[in-house]
């Protein structure tokens, strides 16, 4: 008795079915980008808001990997459980139209973080409605303090990649593998604005949690994690 024919064609469209539906879901799932960065931890489990305080509502975890901002189920910001002092922050983000942000490091539960804290600007730079703002004011600069290099976000839609590295009084950002923000000394640096540092009292903290701080506006957060760093003498500083 001779084997049976494999019907080629119908082998072809299983095949290509599966391979699609593979691609979709690997679409849909954010990459786990502590996978391949040594010391590296996850601040998201993709899952739900654990390890996160303050506004769990409105910012919330979609499933698929992201925390999404949505300002029309409550106000307010979401910060770590835990606190932070010298760290390599590395997260993605992807802005809606006119989009405003921040991140707060360094910063207490209570206050408004761009002056008990650190206020890293996260702005869709792009908007009409932004045109004017001052230099310290668009993304990733330190709010009312250091004013970021432009020119290195993504399209609105499209997810882009920073880092943040507080080392002691060192703060560097990078947006999309740019160094945009380097403030060498945060007790001698002169501020890009008319600020000073008796309104920026927060400057002077040693630790403090992370957040996102939210100002009305939808927007998305994911691989976001971290790399502690050891305390630095006072000496190096």
């Amino acid at each position: 008795m001779s084997p049976r024919h494999i019907n080629v064609g119908l082998l072809l469209c299983l095949c290509g079915a599966l391979i699609g539906g593979s691609l979709l879901l690997a679409k849909e799932k954010a990459p786990d980008a502590t996978k391949s960065e040594e010391g590296f931890v996850s601040l998201f489990n993709g899952k739900d808001m654990t390890g996160w305080v303050g506004n769990t509502k409105g910012y919330y975890a979609d499933g698929k990997g992201s925390i999404v901002c949505d300002p029309s189920k409550a106000g307010g910001n979401v910060y770590t459980e835990k606190e932070y002092a010298n760290f390599v922050l590395r997260f993605d983000f992807k802005l809606s139209p006119g989009a405003n942000n921040g991140l707060g490091i360094r910063a207490p539960l209570e206050g408004d973080a761009a002056y008990v804290a650190m206020e890293l600007q996260i702005l869709d730079d792009s908007s009409e409605k932004y045109k004017n703002v001052a230099p310290w004011q668009r993304h990733g600069s330190i709010y009312g303090v250091a004013a970021a290099k432009t020119g290195h976000l993504k399209p609105v839609g499209e997810w882009n990649s920073e880092e943040v590295i507080a080392d002691g009084r060192h703060i560097t950002i990078k947006l999309n593998g740019a160094t945009i923000v380097d403030v060498e000394n945060l007790d001698t640096w002169k501020f890009d604005s008319d600020h000073t540092r008796d309104q920026h009292k927060g400057l002077k903290n040693e630790k403090g949690h992370i957040g996102f701080l939210g100002h009305g506006d939808p927007l998305e957060f994911r691989n976001i994690r971290i790399k502690e760093l050891p305390a630095k003498p006072a000496a190096a500083q």
